[in-house]
């Protein structure tokens, strides 16, 4: 038998899909709690209900699919992999975006929102500098030179990425992975004699 208290957490699981869908679709200001109560296929009144405000709901939408994106970028930034290595494996997993996709929308209308609403802005902010810091204390391990910096610029670009493939399909993966290996290089050795990159683990 279904509790009242998992009704509620499955009207609260279509609600956030809808709007996550919208957003995508129509942009922040198109979103109305009638089209979210349609898409959800529930009753209008329960938009309130569950969330404080439309606001809300599409704030709280667009945070968890924005984490539950950097959380798969985080699975490739592990101390066991090297910058180099870690690199190419997001670049290849961005592939996925082309700028025009649902996921890319919901990114580039978020963030456009985000401009206009302190609260988004601020969330929105956290998952970015929790995902810098991250980056940062993996690219230290390996010993990359100014890790806080270079990970601000890798993240920077991640972002570009994603946000300029749908105004210029050239912008790839690819076409940027060349840079981003030698932004993330690490020191080479002065026994080198300019040959191979220095692991800070051995």
């Amino acid at each position: 038998m279904v509790t009242t208290s998992e009704r509620g957490r499955e009207v609260r699981r279509r609600l956030l899909s809808a709007a996550t869908e919208l957003i995508a679709e129509r942009g922040w200001t198109g979103v109305s709690t009638r089209a979210l109560a349609d898409r959800a296929e529930v009753a209008p009144g329960l938009v309130h209900y569950h969330f404080a405000s439309l606001r809300a709901l599409l704030t709280e939408a667009a945070i968890e699919a924005l984490r539950n994106t950097v959380a798969d970028l985080d699975e490739v930034i592990t101390p066991a992999r090297t910058p180099e290595e870690g690199v190419e494996l997001v670049l290849a997993s961005l592939a996925q975006f082309s700028g025009t996709d649902p996921l890319s929308l919901l990114v580039t209308e978020t963030y456009l929102a985000a401009t206009r609403d302190p609260e988004l802005c601020r969330r929105v902010g956290e998952i970015a500098v929790e995902f810098r810091r991250r980056i940062a204390g993996w690219l230290g391990h390996w010993g990359v030179a100014d890790p806080d910096h270079t990970a601000m610029v890798v993240v920077a670009t991640l972002d570009g990425l994603v946000l300029h493939r749908a105004l210029d399909p050239t912008v790839s993966a690819p076409a940027v992975a060349g840079v981003l290996r030698r932004i993330v290089a690490r020191p080479r050795r002065p026994t080198d004699g300019g040959v191979g990159s220095t692991d800070v683990s051995e």
